[in-house]
């Protein structure tokens, strides 16, 4: 199984607006165009998305990019403040998804699929993507083959 892990563009700054409806910037917008080139190709099944404004902004950004057809999926357990090991128990059934979120949540949960903890997060910029493979998304149990 593959999974792509996409942290949101460059927002506005904290404090314009409140945090879920934070907006990318153009900046933003350019940079998850760069990422999502770099899923072009790839048998992706399904995109799931924050429902922060700048999450979903990103999201739609990679699927008219991709021409990706399924519709966004919106999910309330990829906010920012989402502990990863909820995460992992939505996608035991899945394969071969893109998840569109936020740090600290994509460091952290980056580190458990690799390492089977949380001392390890990865550190991801703004539009970093991830790309995980392994048999199962179990804590410890996938390899990060690019970031």
């Amino acid at each position: 199984m593959k999974l792509w892990v996409l942290r949101h563009g460059e927002a506005e700054p904290h404090g314009v607006r409140p945090d879920p409806e934070r907006v990318l910037t153009v900046h933003g917008r350019e940079e998850v165009l760069l990422s999502a080139g770099r899923l072009m190709g790839e048998p992706l099944h399904a995109i799931y998305a924050s429902p922060y404004v700048r999450a979903q902004q990103t999201a739609q950004l990679v699927r008219e990019a991709l021409g990706f057809e399924p519709e966004l999926i919106t999910v309330d357990w990829l906010t920012p403040e989402t502990r990863p090991a909820e995460v992992l128990r939505h996608l035991k059934d899945q394969d071969d998804v893109l998840l569109v979120s936020h740090n600290p949540l994509v460091g952290s949960l980056l580190g458990l699929l690799q390492h089977g903890h949380l001392q390890q997060p990865e550190q991801v910029q703004t539009a970093g993507l991830a790309e995980l493979e392994g048999d199962l998304p179990l804590a410890g149990a996938m390899r990060l083959k690019r970031l």
